[in-house]
């Protein structure tokens, strides 16, 4: 009886290691609801650094992971950029942050060379380490937020410097809705009294931000900023 006692959980915990989801794959029903990698957990391909025809050296593939590494040149920095251009989408992600970094999941993006910035066209959903990343004052500046436009301490739960976060994003006909770790972030409707008050009550009321969410389409960024970052299991589904 003791050795049986033993054994079991044992071969549950071997049993649910097999069943867990390999990193940066797709299971059969997810391609056939239509799910698509974004990131092959290889390579880079799909993707370029903003206003650039290829990706810079900061953006490098590591055990699975799409990195940041600010050690590399400067040079070699940038926003990384979908080649592809994306409407109504349900995408999921996870990502890891160094202690003290920040980075942000930019989308809807207009990429033009009078547009010198991923954050001058696209909404962002904040990447952070809310405890010792300089940008952790406003409210509205911390992890799975809307970037300076909404959200607080009640919504962002991220979990600790070097583990694992999961988000999702969905945006259907301008209707966006965000999650971090299961959690509900925002819901809004781009272009709504309630988003335009949202923006005259931000940065984005500045003049430099005149395109800014113009449009519910466009590529999606990966954003460079301080700290490393690391990111993989980029999936996206269109939607009808």
């Amino acid at each position: 009886m003791k050795n049986t006692r033993l054994i079991l959980p044992l071969l549950a915990t071997l049993c649910g290691t097999a069943m867990a989801q390999t990193p940066n794959t797709l299971t059969k029903k997810e391609k056939k609801e239509g799910w698509q990698l974004l990131f092959d957990g290889k390579t880079t391909n799909g993707w370029h650094t903003y206003l650039r025809d290829t990706v810079g050296a900061k953006w490098q593939v590591k055990d699975g992971a799409l990195v940041f590494d600010p050690t590399q040149p400067k040079e070699g920095g940038g926003d990384l950029v979908t080649n592809s251009e994306y409407e109504n989408f349900e995408l999921h992600l996870e990502w890891k942050i160094s202690k003290g970094g920040n980075s942000g999941i930019i989308f809807d993006i207009q990429e033009a060379p009078e547009n010198r910035a991923t954050y001058l066209t696209g909404p962002e959903m904040q990447v952070l380490d809310n405890i010792d990343a300089d940008d952790n004052k406003k409210q509205n500046h911390l992890a799975g937020c809307l970037y300076d436009m909404h959200g607080d301490t009640s919504v962002s739960k991220p979990n600790p410097v070097g583990e694992w976060n999961q988000v999702k994003i969905i945006q259907d006909k301008g209707h966006l809705t965000f999650w971090l770790n299961g959690i509900k972030t925002f819901e809004g409707q781009i272009g709504s009294e309630e988003w335009n008050n949202m923006v005259a009550n931000s940065k984005f009321k500045n003049p430099v931000f005149a395109n800014f969410a113009k449009v519910a389409k466009g590529k999606i960024a990966l954003q460079e900023h301080p700290g490393s970052s690391q990111w993989r299991n980029i999936k996206i589904r269109p939607l009808s």
